[in-house]
């Protein structure tokens, strides 16, 4: 067992979890380096742990973590069911049985419908039996809370939440995703029914700290708080927010994260202003000028236009496969999709857009970008997905 470097404090807690959560995907392939992180992170007051069946060697890594240095009993460990890799009932059990020997627990705290993408993936995995399984494993204490983590629009999102009894639910939301993904609206639903709000992605990956552009690098640069500062502290004044996980890979950051939450302060509208401003200045890059209103929605053909918006700005911002990742997440992989080539070029959305956007020139853009040829290959495995998912019921 290593030594306690750090003594051992508390921390900002909601609902009985730390403000600030550790999201061990990008745990370091180093061990000892990795166990110092975890150790720092509970030291300081950290409790909650998310990990998942597809982060390669996480779940192993956590578990010999906390049980070398004797404290799984004192934190929450979150893994998820991988649902996207479901065919068949006796799966539940064989993903279940391999996350906990790999965390050496013979419990879960928080488990996570992995990517829920729609009703109908529910719906599927409820012909398979899951909600009696969930109940026969919180009956047996081998779960403790059940919840999903999600990608996709607040419409989705928001019909997902009366689904099932959920205990809690993860979403990507940050200052940039306000208004998409759950977005604001449904982390304040969610949080009015009781269900606790866990926040992946809060910096974007980085975007918001290290790829700001120049003009919202200006905007902090004039202000007292770091680039990751805003964006963290613009989380924790929201009292509907649970936990916001941040994937700590080095020392550095997640030193940089609790000075954060030790600093904290509430909001005053002088710091909403400057997040406005921050905003403003990352928007002006924006390839296509679309606010997320909806106007335009419902597409007779179905296309979720200011999604694919959304993905096709992000695939310039953020990088090409990050834009990519959310289209096919976000649009392609559920079945209802709302890609842009089922647009028929009627028109009707560009008679209602407040910002006069040439929405049908702006698709033929986006077709070009976010469905290349091997996009085909990502349809296929979708389509596939939700041809036969309801064939292997046993």
């Amino acid at each position: 067992m290593i030594p306690l470097f750090f003594k051992e404090k508390t921390m900002i807690q909601r609902n009985g979890y730390s403000i600030l959560g550790y999201g061990c995907m990008r745990l370091p392939s180093d061990d000892k380096l990795a166990e110092k992180l975890i150790m720092k992170a509970y030291n300081s007051g950290i409790n909650y742990f998310d990990t998942a069946y597809v982060y390669k060697g996480k779940e192993e890594q956590l578990g010999k973590i906390l049980a070398k240095n004797n404290i799984r009993e004192k934190v929450t460990v979150a893994t998820k069911l991988p649902v996207y890799m479901i065919r068949k009932r006796e799966q539940f059990d064989e993903f279940f049985d391999e996350e906990l020997k790999r965390l050496q627990t013979d419990y879960v705290d928080n488990y996570l419908m992995h990517m829920l993408p729609d009703e109908t993936t529910w719906k599927r995995l409820v012909d398979l039996g899951i909600i009696e399984w969930l109940e026969k494993k919180k009956e047996l204490g081998q779960i403790k809370r059940v919840g999903f983590s999600f990608h996709g629009s607040t419409d989705i999102f928001l019909r997902l939440l009366d689904a099932y009894d959920w205990e809690f639910c993860m979403v990507q939301y940050n200052y940039l995703d306000e208004n998409s993904q759950a977005g604001r609206k449904g982390v304040e639903t969610a949080a009015s029914k009781g269900i606790p709000v866990f926040i992946m992605e809060p910096l974007r990956g980085g975007r918001l700290t290290k790829g700001l552009n120049k003009k919202a690098q200006a905007v902090i640069a004039k202000t007292d708080k770091t680039a990751g500062e805003w964006g963290l502290s613009w989380l924790y004044n929201q009292e509907t927010i649970t936990c916001v996980l941040s994937g700590m890979e080095t020392m550095e950051v997640l030193e940089e994260n609790l000075r954060i939450v030790d600093n904290f302060k509430t909001f005053d509208e002088a710091d909403y202003k400057v997040i406005e401003k921050i905003k403003d200045a990352i928007n002006s890059k924006k390839h296509i000028p679309c606010t997320g209103c909806k106007y335009c929605m419902p597409c007779p053909f179905g296309v979720d236009i200011p999604g694919a918006f959304r993905c096709y700005n992000t695939s310039y911002n953020d990088g090409f496969i990050r834009g990519e990742t959310e289209y096919v997440m976000s649009i392609a992989m559920k079945e209802e999709q709302g890609l842009v080539s089922q647009c028929k070029q009627c028109g009707k959305c560009e008679k209602v857009c407040p910002q006069q956007i040439p929405i049908r020139k702006e698709i033929k853009k986006v077709k070009r970008r976010l469905q290349p040829p091997f996009f085909r290959i990502i349809r296929r495995i979708s389509d596939h997905y939700y041809k036969t998912g309801n064939k292997t019921i046993e």
